[in-house]
Protein backbone atom coordinates (compact mmCIF):
# COMPACT_ATOMS: atom_id res chain seq x y z
CA UNK A 1 0.00 0.00 0.00
CA UNK A 2 1.30 3.50 -0.79
CA UNK A 3 1.97 6.28 1.61
CA UNK A 4 -0.97 8.71 1.82
CA UNK A 5 0.35 12.26 0.00
CA UNK A 6 -1.90 15.30 1.30
CA UNK A 7 -1.98 18.63 -0.75
CA UNK A 8 -3.22 22.27 0.00
CA UNK A 9 -6.00 23.20 -2.38
CA UNK A 10 -6.60 26.61 -3.99
CA UNK A 11 -9.72 28.28 -2.72
CA UNK A 12 -11.47 28.16 -6.24
CA UNK A 13 -14.89 26.72 -7.33
CA UNK A 14 -13.42 23.90 -8.97
CA UNK A 15 -11.18 22.33 -6.39
CA UNK A 16 -14.10 23.33 -4.00
CA UNK A 17 -16.20 21.48 -5.50
CA UNK A 18 -14.04 18.64 -5.26
CA UNK A 19 -13.34 18.85 -1.98
CA UNK A 20 -17.03 18.76 -1.15
CA UNK A 21 -17.72 15.84 -3.40
CA UNK A 22 -15.30 13.42 -1.43
CA UNK A 23 -17.22 14.04 1.61
CA UNK A 24 -20.82 12.88 -0.05
CA UNK A 25 -19.35 10.38 -1.70
CA UNK A 26 -17.50 8.62 1.44
CA UNK A 27 -20.88 7.99 2.80
CA UNK A 28 -22.68 7.15 -0.29
CA UNK A 29 -25.31 4.42 0.47
CA UNK A 30 -25.40 5.23 4.50
CA UNK A 31 -28.65 5.92 5.59
CA UNK A 32 -28.54 8.26 8.19
CA UNK A 33 -26.14 10.51 6.27
CA UNK A 34 -27.82 13.68 4.89
CA UNK A 35 -25.14 15.83 2.04
CA UNK A 36 -24.95 19.09 2.14
CA UNK A 37 -25.95 21.43 -1.17
CA UNK A 38 -22.36 21.38 -3.11
CA UNK A 39 -22.92 24.64 -4.31
CA UNK A 40 -23.65 25.93 -0.51
CA UNK A 41 -20.53 24.09 1.18
CA UNK A 42 -18.25 25.81 -2.07
CA UNK A 43 -19.85 29.19 -1.42
CA UNK A 44 -18.72 28.75 2.03
CA UNK A 45 -15.41 28.22 1.92
CA UNK A 46 -14.91 30.37 -1.01
CA UNK A 47 -13.48 33.91 -0.05
CA UNK A 48 -15.16 35.76 -2.71
CA UNK A 49 -18.94 34.60 -1.57
CA UNK A 50 -18.26 34.10 2.45
CA UNK A 51 -18.12 37.75 3.98
CA UNK A 52 -16.69 35.85 7.09
CA UNK A 53 -13.59 35.56 5.02
CA UNK A 54 -13.26 39.82 6.36
CA UNK A 55 -11.91 38.55 9.68
CA UNK A 56 -11.07 34.67 8.73
CA UNK A 57 -8.39 32.81 6.70
CA UNK A 58 -8.65 29.18 5.73
CA UNK A 59 -6.87 26.56 4.34
CA UNK A 60 -7.96 23.04 2.59
CA UNK A 61 -6.74 19.95 2.34
CA UNK A 62 -7.12 16.41 0.93
CA UNK A 63 -5.35 13.43 1.76
CA UNK A 64 -4.79 10.94 -1.84
CA UNK A 65 -3.43 7.32 -1.87
CA UNK A 66 -2.33 6.12 -5.47
CA UNK A 67 -4.39 9.32 -6.82
CA UNK A 68 -8.00 8.54 -4.66
CA UNK A 69 -9.10 10.82 -2.61
CA UNK A 70 -9.26 9.01 1.28
CA UNK A 71 -10.31 12.18 3.44
CA UNK A 72 -10.58 16.01 3.53
CA UNK A 73 -10.33 19.02 6.30
CA UNK A 74 -9.78 22.61 6.77
CA UNK A 75 -7.73 24.92 8.74
CA UNK A 76 -10.01 27.92 9.56
CA UNK A 77 -8.79 30.78 12.41
CA UNK A 78 -11.59 33.67 13.17
CA UNK A 79 -9.36 36.44 14.06
CA UNK A 80 -11.97 38.39 15.08
CA UNK A 81 -12.96 36.26 18.43
CA UNK A 82 -9.43 35.54 18.49
CA UNK A 83 -9.34 39.15 18.93
CA UNK A 84 -12.04 38.68 21.69
CA UNK A 85 -11.15 36.04 23.47
CA UNK A 86 -7.24 36.79 23.79
CA UNK A 87 -6.57 33.30 22.74
CA UNK A 88 -4.48 31.85 19.48
CA UNK A 89 -7.33 29.60 18.36
CA UNK A 90 -7.40 27.43 15.53
CA UNK A 91 -10.68 25.73 14.03
CA UNK A 92 -10.78 22.10 11.98
CA UNK A 93 -13.62 21.53 10.22
CA UNK A 94 -15.79 19.88 6.78
CA UNK A 95 -13.57 16.47 8.17
CA UNK A 96 -13.74 13.38 6.58
CA UNK A 97 -11.43 10.30 6.53
CA UNK A 98 -11.52 6.37 5.74
CA UNK A 99 -10.90 4.25 8.42
CA UNK A 100 -7.36 4.36 8.33
CA UNK A 101 -4.91 6.19 11.04
CA UNK A 102 -2.06 6.79 8.65
CA UNK A 103 -5.03 8.78 6.52
CA UNK A 104 -6.51 10.76 10.20
CA UNK A 105 -2.92 11.21 10.92
CA UNK A 106 -1.48 12.86 7.58
CA UNK A 107 -4.77 15.34 7.80
CA UNK A 108 -4.45 16.29 11.09
CA UNK A 109 -0.45 16.90 11.06
CA UNK A 110 -1.26 19.28 8.02
CA UNK A 111 -3.91 21.10 9.45
CA UNK A 112 -1.92 21.26 12.88
CA UNK A 113 1.06 22.48 11.07
CA UNK A 114 -0.79 25.20 9.24
CA UNK A 115 -2.24 26.41 12.36
CA UNK A 116 1.68 26.27 13.98
CA UNK A 117 2.93 28.36 11.11
CA UNK A 118 0.50 31.20 11.73
CA UNK A 119 1.21 31.34 15.43
CA UNK A 120 -1.59 29.69 16.74
CA UNK A 121 -1.34 27.54 20.42
CA UNK A 122 -4.50 25.25 20.31
CA UNK A 123 -6.75 24.01 17.79
CA UNK A 124 -10.87 23.00 18.46
CA UNK A 125 -13.31 21.37 16.25
CA UNK A 126 -15.13 20.49 14.44
CA UNK A 127 -16.08 24.42 13.80
CA UNK A 128 -16.87 26.29 10.78
CA UNK A 129 -16.25 29.79 10.16
CA UNK A 130 -18.89 31.12 12.70
CA UNK A 131 -21.98 29.46 14.52
CA UNK A 132 -23.82 29.50 11.56
CA UNK A 133 -21.58 26.83 10.19
CA UNK A 134 -21.55 22.81 10.46
CA UNK A 135 -20.13 21.85 14.20
CA UNK A 136 -19.85 19.49 16.47
CA UNK A 137 -18.40 15.58 15.71
CA UNK A 138 -20.91 13.16 16.52
CA UNK A 139 -20.38 10.57 18.98
CA UNK A 140 -24.09 9.02 20.09
CA UNK A 141 -26.69 8.28 17.49
CA UNK A 142 -24.84 7.19 14.56
CA UNK A 143 -28.27 5.13 13.79
CA UNK A 144 -30.09 8.18 13.28
CA UNK A 145 -30.76 9.93 10.03
CA UNK A 146 -29.15 13.80 10.32
CA UNK A 147 -30.92 16.83 9.81
CA UNK A 148 -29.64 19.61 7.11
CA UNK A 149 -28.16 21.56 9.83
CA UNK A 150 -25.86 18.86 11.17
CA UNK A 151 -22.96 16.99 10.94
CA UNK A 152 -23.24 13.22 10.36
CA UNK A 153 -19.89 11.20 11.02
CA UNK A 154 -19.39 7.37 10.92
CA UNK A 155 -18.58 5.92 14.44
CA UNK A 156 -14.93 5.80 13.88
CA UNK A 157 -14.30 9.53 13.73
CA UNK A 158 -13.77 9.80 17.54
CA UNK A 159 -11.41 7.17 17.99
CA UNK A 160 -9.37 8.70 15.19
CA UNK A 161 -9.33 12.43 16.93
CA UNK A 162 -8.76 11.15 20.26
CA UNK A 163 -5.76 8.93 19.52
CA UNK A 164 -4.19 12.23 18.18
CA UNK A 165 -4.29 14.11 21.56
CA UNK A 166 -7.91 15.62 21.32
CA UNK A 167 -9.66 16.14 23.97
CA UNK A 168 -13.49 17.17 24.77
CA UNK A 169 -14.05 20.44 24.95
CA UNK A 170 -17.79 20.06 25.03
CA UNK A 171 -20.46 18.57 23.70
CA UNK A 172 -23.99 19.38 22.15
CA UNK A 173 -27.50 16.95 22.81
CA UNK A 174 -30.09 16.87 20.38
CA UNK A 175 -34.20 15.65 20.75
CA UNK A 176 -36.69 13.99 18.93
CA UNK A 177 -39.98 15.94 20.21
CA UNK A 178 -43.53 14.08 19.35
CA UNK A 179 -45.70 16.39 18.19
CA UNK A 180 -48.75 15.80 20.47
CA UNK A 181 -52.16 15.30 19.68
CA UNK A 182 -52.86 19.14 21.34
CA UNK A 183 -51.01 21.03 23.37
CA UNK A 184 -50.47 20.26 27.17
CA UNK A 185 -53.07 22.16 29.62
CA UNK A 186 -50.20 23.36 31.65
CA UNK A 187 -48.14 24.73 28.90
CA UNK A 188 -50.78 26.89 27.07
CA UNK A 189 -51.60 28.51 30.55
CA UNK A 190 -47.79 29.20 31.30
CA UNK A 191 -47.79 30.84 27.44
CA UNK A 192 -50.74 33.01 27.93
CA UNK A 193 -49.34 34.33 31.72
CA UNK A 194 -46.18 35.00 29.61
CA UNK A 195 -48.08 36.88 26.99
CA UNK A 196 -50.53 39.10 29.37
CA UNK A 197 -47.52 39.59 32.20
CA UNK A 198 -45.25 41.39 29.86
CA UNK A 199 -47.22 42.39 27.26
CA UNK A 200 -46.14 40.63 24.51
CA UNK A 201 -47.77 39.11 21.35
CA UNK A 202 -47.13 36.71 18.56
CA UNK A 203 -46.65 37.95 15.11
CA UNK A 204 -46.98 36.06 11.61
CA UNK A 205 -46.59 37.17 8.53
CA UNK A 206 -47.40 36.09 4.70
CA UNK A 207 -44.74 38.05 2.68
CA UNK A 208 -41.25 36.91 2.92
CA UNK A 209 -40.63 40.70 2.06
CA UNK A 210 -42.47 42.27 4.70
CA UNK A 211 -40.64 40.11 6.99
CA UNK A 212 -37.05 41.37 5.40
CA UNK A 213 -38.09 44.42 5.18
CA UNK A 214 -39.56 44.92 8.81
CA UNK A 215 -37.59 42.64 10.88
CA UNK A 216 -34.63 40.85 9.00
CA UNK A 217 -31.89 42.90 10.09
CA UNK A 218 -33.12 43.25 13.75
CA UNK A 219 -33.92 39.35 13.54
CA UNK A 220 -29.92 38.53 13.12
CA UNK A 221 -28.93 41.43 15.10
CA UNK A 222 -31.07 39.61 18.07
CA UNK A 223 -28.94 36.06 17.16
CA UNK A 224 -25.94 37.91 18.05
CA UNK A 225 -27.56 39.37 21.31
CA UNK A 226 -28.78 36.45 22.28
CA UNK A 227 -26.10 33.75 21.48
CA UNK A 228 -22.98 36.28 22.98
CA UNK A 229 -22.19 34.17 25.26
CA UNK A 230 -22.79 30.60 23.85
CA UNK A 231 -19.72 28.59 23.10
CA UNK A 232 -17.27 29.74 20.10
CA UNK A 233 -19.95 32.13 18.83
CA UNK A 234 -18.31 34.60 16.48
CA UNK A 235 -21.00 38.14 16.22
CA UNK A 236 -22.26 38.36 12.98
CA UNK A 237 -20.60 41.34 10.56
CA UNK A 238 -22.86 43.71 9.09
CA UNK A 239 -22.14 41.96 5.82
CA UNK A 240 -22.83 38.83 7.12
CA UNK A 241 -25.97 40.04 8.37
CA UNK A 242 -26.90 41.07 4.72
CA UNK A 243 -25.99 38.09 3.23
CA UNK A 244 -27.83 35.65 5.72
CA UNK A 245 -30.90 37.60 5.03
CA UNK A 246 -30.86 37.01 1.77
CA UNK A 247 -29.82 33.53 1.80
CA UNK A 248 -31.98 31.97 4.52
CA UNK A 249 -35.46 34.24 4.92
CA UNK A 250 -36.26 34.08 0.97
CA UNK A 251 -36.64 30.18 1.83
CA UNK A 252 -38.96 29.81 4.90
CA UNK A 253 -41.98 28.69 5.34
CA UNK A 254 -43.29 31.62 7.04
CA UNK A 255 -46.22 29.70 8.88
CA UNK A 256 -43.26 28.24 10.51
CA UNK A 257 -41.60 30.93 11.45
CA UNK A 258 -42.48 33.03 15.19
CA UNK A 259 -41.80 36.20 15.98
CA UNK A 260 -42.89 37.90 19.37
CA UNK A 261 -42.80 41.66 19.88
CA UNK A 262 -43.66 43.91 22.83
CA UNK A 263 -46.10 46.36 23.05
CA UNK A 264 -43.53 48.45 21.06
CA UNK A 265 -43.55 46.25 18.26
CA UNK A 266 -39.66 45.78 19.01
CA UNK A 267 -38.27 42.33 18.65
CA UNK A 268 -38.08 40.44 21.64
CA UNK A 269 -37.11 37.16 20.31
CA UNK A 270 -37.95 34.57 17.14
CA UNK A 271 -37.80 30.91 16.72
CA UNK A 272 -37.51 29.62 12.98
CA UNK A 273 -38.21 26.24 11.83
CA UNK A 274 -39.17 24.30 8.45
CA UNK A 275 -39.83 21.01 6.91
CA UNK A 276 -36.87 18.40 7.61
CA UNK A 277 -35.16 18.54 4.28
CA UNK A 278 -33.24 15.17 5.14
CA UNK A 279 -34.98 13.09 2.68
CA UNK A 280 -34.49 15.53 -0.13
CA UNK A 281 -31.46 16.09 0.35
CA UNK A 282 -30.71 12.35 0.46
CA UNK A 283 -32.61 12.21 -3.03
CA UNK A 284 -30.21 14.98 -4.76
CA UNK A 285 -27.15 13.43 -3.32
CA UNK A 286 -26.01 17.60 -2.94
CA UNK A 287 -26.92 18.88 -6.62
CA UNK A 288 -29.63 20.98 -7.61
CA UNK A 289 -29.45 19.94 -11.26
CA UNK A 290 -30.66 18.48 -13.49
CA UNK A 291 -32.81 17.04 -10.97
CA UNK A 292 -32.41 17.42 -7.30
CA UNK A 293 -34.31 20.52 -7.08
CA UNK A 294 -37.91 18.39 -6.85
CA UNK A 295 -37.22 16.32 -3.84
CA UNK A 296 -35.58 19.32 -2.34
CA UNK A 297 -38.91 21.28 -3.19
CA UNK A 298 -41.64 18.15 -2.34
CA UNK A 299 -39.92 18.35 1.32
CA UNK A 300 -40.49 21.86 1.74
CA UNK A 301 -43.69 22.30 0.08
CA UNK A 302 -45.42 19.04 0.32
CA UNK A 303 -46.63 16.69 2.80
CA UNK A 304 -44.22 16.19 5.64
CA UNK A 305 -44.57 14.37 8.68
CA UNK A 306 -41.10 16.03 10.41
CA UNK A 307 -40.02 19.29 11.19
CA UNK A 308 -36.64 20.85 11.89
CA UNK A 309 -36.25 23.30 14.94
CA UNK A 310 -33.47 25.50 13.15
CA UNK A 311 -33.44 28.31 15.99
CA UNK A 312 -34.62 30.12 18.81
CA UNK A 313 -33.12 33.46 20.12
CA UNK A 314 -34.82 35.43 23.10
CA UNK A 315 -33.49 38.72 23.90
CA UNK A 316 -31.17 38.47 27.46
CA UNK A 317 -33.40 40.16 29.40
CA UNK A 318 -36.49 38.04 28.51
CA UNK A 319 -34.61 34.68 29.14
CA UNK A 320 -35.32 32.12 31.84
CA UNK A 321 -39.09 33.96 31.73
CA UNK A 322 -40.76 31.60 30.01
CA UNK A 323 -40.79 33.33 26.01
CA UNK A 324 -39.54 30.26 24.81
CA UNK A 325 -42.94 28.66 25.45
CA UNK A 326 -44.47 30.90 22.86
CA UNK A 327 -42.58 29.51 19.89
CA UNK A 328 -44.09 25.98 20.61
CA UNK A 329 -47.75 27.33 21.83
CA UNK A 330 -47.47 28.98 18.54
CA UNK A 331 -46.48 26.61 16.08
CA UNK A 332 -47.44 23.24 17.57
CA UNK A 333 -50.91 23.97 16.29
CA UNK A 334 -49.00 24.69 12.94
CA UNK A 335 -47.94 21.32 12.87
CA UNK A 336 -50.81 19.73 14.45
CA UNK A 337 -52.28 21.03 11.32
CA UNK A 338 -50.14 20.05 8.58
CA UNK A 339 -50.04 16.30 10.17
CA UNK A 340 -46.05 16.93 11.33
CA UNK A 341 -45.40 14.29 14.17
CA UNK A 342 -41.85 14.70 15.24
CA UNK A 343 -39.72 17.48 15.85
CA UNK A 344 -35.79 17.74 15.53
CA UNK A 345 -33.59 20.41 18.08
CA UNK A 346 -30.90 21.44 16.43
CA UNK A 347 -28.10 21.45 18.82
CA UNK A 348 -28.34 22.82 22.34
CA UNK A 349 -25.43 23.04 25.15
CA UNK A 350 -25.31 19.82 27.02
CA UNK A 351 -25.60 22.50 30.17
CA UNK A 352 -28.06 24.34 28.99
CA UNK A 353 -30.70 22.71 31.17
CA UNK A 354 -33.04 25.77 31.04
CA UNK A 355 -33.33 25.23 27.24
CA UNK A 356 -33.71 21.45 27.59
CA UNK A 357 -36.67 21.69 30.45
CA UNK A 358 -39.11 22.78 27.95
CA UNK A 359 -39.44 19.61 26.74
CA UNK A 360 -40.10 17.91 29.68
CA UNK A 361 -43.93 19.09 28.62
CA UNK A 362 -43.88 16.57 25.27
CA UNK A 363 -42.97 13.01 24.84
CA UNK A 364 -38.91 13.06 23.86
CA UNK A 365 -36.05 11.47 23.78
CA UNK A 366 -32.10 12.44 23.37
CA UNK A 367 -31.04 10.73 20.82
CA UNK A 368 -28.08 12.61 19.25
CA UNK A 369 -24.73 13.64 21.15
CA UNK A 370 -21.92 15.77 19.33
CA UNK A 371 -18.60 17.03 20.77
CA UNK A 372 -16.25 19.61 19.99
CA UNK A 373 -12.72 18.43 20.84
CA UNK A 374 -9.09 20.84 21.83
CA UNK A 375 -5.72 20.23 21.60
CA UNK A 376 -2.85 22.31 22.22
CA UNK A 377 -0.36 22.98 19.34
Amino acid sequence: MSAVTVSAIPATKKELSRYTRIGIDLYKGNPCYVPPLIFDDVNTLLPSKNPAFEFCEAQSFIATRDGRPVGRITGIINHKLNGMTGRKEARFGFVDYIDDEEVSGALFDAVESWAREHGMTEIIGPMGFTDMDHEGMLIEGFNEMGTMATIYNYPYYPAHVERLGYRKDTDWVEFRITIPEKLPDKFVRIAEIVLKKYDLRIVKFTSRKKLKDTYGEALFRLINEAYADLYGYSPLSDRQIDYYIDMYLGMLRLDYVSIVVDKNDELIGVGISMPSMSEGLRKSGGRLFPFGWWPLLKGLRGHNDVVDLLLIAVKPEYQSKGVNSLFFYDLCNVYIREGVKFAETNLELEENIHVQSQWDYFEHRQHRRRRAYRKSL
